[in-house]
């Protein structure tokens, strides 16, 4: 593996890693409350469209990372629309 897949890797997890605390939040409070559902929305079609890029230019740091952000963000919606019932 080169330097610059494993400078993708290493930001792809922590980028990644970074929504499991929000996801642990709203699953333990049963709350998500002050999240927006716009800027979840919009970040999921973001990573939705990175993801896409990644499958195109066959990289897999960018697959790996978006594949993993988009199924917490989607998580997190769904928690969302769960508890605001």
């Amino acid at each position: 593996m080169d330097a610059v897949t494993t400078l993708g890797l290493t930001a792809a997890t922590l980028t990644t890693c970074s929504f499991v605390p929000q996801l642990t939040k709203v699953w333990r409070t049963k709350s998500a409350e002050d999240l927006s559902y716009g800027m979840f929305t919009v970040l999921s079609v973001g990573i939705g469209l990175w993801l896409i890029y990644g499958l195109i230019r066959q990289d897999v740091p960018l697959i790996a990372a978006n594949t993993i952000t988009l199924a917490l963000n989607i998580a997190i919606l769904v928690l969302k629309v769960r508890y605001s019932r």
